[in-house]
């Protein structure tokens, strides 16, 4: 006789088996600041006229499999150069994939900076590249020498460094980026998820750099549930990154509302101008807790750190208020929690739940 019979899930290659899922929280009855969200709606005419446009959607036809409307709006919104070319995805993490399946071939190496944002090493993992992180700087800075030391050890196909980063949410050194974006013999992709947060940007920088490619969501400007992401750059890269999207991959009702909303280009720059405020009072209120580190922020979160920070996490949980326990993550994360930055009332909420959760 032969072997035992292979079991079905051992058709699955182990890397992918050992892998732990991106896990998204139930969060029924809790006040959400776990996800980075936009916590305001659009307004009532707007939301009216977007049902009106719904009601009248093609639902029984495919999407313009390329997108023209829409990325002629947001060539406009979001001031893409002229010259440049964009690949849609259904949110970040899809272009994200579609890079590393673009570059993955044996031995190609994706590299990042750490701790960052979680999916461009599981990405990697599922393309089947080897992912190389560089780790911050103890004050979530970049190393730059030991990153131009790395780029020349491990000869990188595709970089990423998130601009603000996530979790920490820093704006790194542009002189050094643009190191690294030169010394790269790969592709060096900018993620600007919070670029409506920062004031800054390498988007009018494309010019200067044929490797570079600038990645945006809509998701935190208040689109979240869109799914909606944008891939920026040369057309000598990006013409070939677009034979790997699926066709159709951005469906009729997130082009349609996508394109009308971003006509209203206001209501979004006047919804993050009151985040940011909002990010101002939380971080001095957060720094004014006894036992609280918090950390400055360009994005619409704050990192803060305090002793028995699980502890904590689920003391907040039992009070209904649902952030992020990022202690255990990573070495810099340790007794870290990161909140999203919600409307002033959920910010007095939260701080509440926070002040109780310390004095237990």
């Amino acid at each position: 006789m032969s072997g035992a019979t292979p079991k079905p899930e051992e058709a699955i290659r182990p890397e992918i088996r050992s892998l732990k899922g991106y896990q998204v929280p139930d969060a029924s009855g809790m006040l959400k600041l776990d996800a980075m969200e936009n916590p305001y709606r659009l307004p009532a005419e707007l939301t009216s006229e977007i049902a009106a446009r719904v009601a009248a959607a093609p639902l029984n036809r495919y999407p313009d499999a390329s997108g023209r409307e829409l990325k002629a709006q947001l060539t406009t919104t979001m001031g893409i150069p002229t010259g440049m070319q964009i690949v849609l995805g259904n949110g970040s993490d899809e272009l994200i994939q579609m890079l590393a399946l673009a570059v993955a071939r044996p031995g190609a190496v994706m590299m990042g900076l750490e701790p960052s944002f979680v999916m461009f090493s599981m990405i990697a993992k599922f393309a089947g590249m080897q992912y190389v992180g560089v780790p911050l700087n103890a004050d979530f800075t970049i190393d730059g020498e030991a990153m131009l030391a790395a780029i020349e050890r491990h000869k990188p196909a595709l970089i990423f460094i998130a601009y603000p980063n996530n979790p920490t949410g820093n704006l790194f050194d542009a002189d050094i980026i643009a190191r690294v974006i030169a010394a790269a013999p790969g592709l060096v992709v900018v993620d600007e998820a919070y670029h409506a947060f920062a004031g800054a940007s390498f988007m009018p920088r494309l010019g200067e750099f044929p490797n570079l490619l600038v990645m945006r969501t809509l998701s935190k400007l208040g689109l979240a549930g869109l799914r909606l992401g944008l891939l920026v750059g040369h057309g000598a890269v990006l013409d070939h990154v677009d034979k790997v999207r699926l066709p159709y991959n951005v469906n009729v009702l997130t082009q349609m509302v996508a394109s009308l909303v971003l006509r209203h280009g206001d209501v979004l720059q006047g919804q993050a101008q009151a985040i940011v405020s909002e990010r101002a009072s939380l971080l001095s209120r957060l720094r004014g807790m006894a036992g609280v580190k918090a950390h400055a922020s360009e994005a619409n979160f704050i990192l803060f750190s305090v002793t028995g920070a699980g502890a904590v996490y689920n003391r907040l949980k039992q009070r209904a208020v649902l952030i992020k326990n990022l202690d255990g993550a990573h070495p810099l994360l340790a007794g870290c929690l990161r909140v999203t930055v919600g409307t002033p009332v959920e910010n007095a909420q939260f701080l509440d739940a926070l002040a109780a959760s310390l004095a237990e």
